[in-house]
């Protein structure tokens, strides 16, 4: 532990780990405090795409925690970041909320449901029979496919939910095309983390609650990984993998000393 407190930043998953939808975990603000008080600089790296991070933001406000909103990297946003990179002033159709379509507006990319050259999907609540139709018939035409993060469920105040690889997989399975994750473990939203928070890979840790994601995303970009049992994953389904994290912790309140 004195180790991982010695960390100079830290890369930290939001749901399960700070909050379950509009709750607050335990010792999550003595963690923020605990993080400004020794000067650490941290990153709440999250494969949620519903939320800008000045909703982040004031979401984390409502819950009593005062984080600016450079302190937010989304799977929304590195998915923007990839189109773009890909590809200038292109469009999309898109199946996501706010966060996402907003973040792909200002990679310069248009909405378009007619041709568009990517079909773009994230979490979302107005998921429809209609939309999964309309994606299909894109992808069968020549769009690409692209999930903004590969999380089959995530946690919510009422329990486990559906998350974007389980909204993606019906155009999967109706076109035989297989959708390109953005979000974590990929390594290009790693890079792009560890980057922003301006410290070298041996001086970060990655704290999560899912081994096929947070974990697996810090193994494979060196990042020591720090498993938080808040979440999705317990002692048991630890056991599912082939990996292990660095440490196993009930939650980020036992972080601070």
């Amino acid at each position: 532990m004195d180790a991982l407190r010695s960390k100079k930043g830290f890369l930290c998953d939001m749901d399960g780990v700070i909050y379950h939808g509009n709750h607050l975990l335990q010792g999550v603000k003595e963690f923020v405090d605990w993080l400004y008080a020794n000067d650490k600089k941290f990153l709440f790296l999250t494969n949620s795409s519903e939320r800008s991070p000045r909703e982040l933001s004031q979401k984390l406000a409502r819950l009593g925690l005062d984080i600016s909103e450079d302190h937010f990297y989304t799977s929304a946003m590195a998915t923007a970041s990839f189109l773009k990179s890909q590809k200038l002033a292109g469009s999309a159709y898109v199946i996501g909320e706010a966060g996402l379509i907003n973040a792909i507006y200002d990679a310069g990319f248009s909405m378009n449901d007619i041709n568009p050259d990517y079909v773009v999907v994230g979490e979302t609540s107005s998921y429809s029979y209609d939309k999964i139709v309309r994606a299909v018939r894109l992808v069968l035409g020549g769009a690409k496919l692209i999930g903004t993060n590969p999380d089959l469920t995530g946690p919510g105040e009422s329990g486990i939910l559906p998350a974007t690889k389980a909204l993606v997989a019906p155009i999967e399975l109706a076109t035989g095309k297989q959708a390109y994750y953005i979000g974590k473990p990929n390594p290009l939203m790693m890079k792009h983390g560890v980057k922003r928070l301006g410290v070298s890979t041996e001086d970060a840790a990655i704290i999560g609650d899912r081994m096929d994601t947070d974990i697996i995303a810090g193994i494979e970009t060196s990042v020591d990984t720090v498993l938080v049992l808040s979440g999705v994953t317990d002692r048991e389904g630890i056991e599912m993998f082939p990996y292990r994290p660095m440490h196993i912790l009930e939650g980020v309140f036992e972080i601070p000393d």
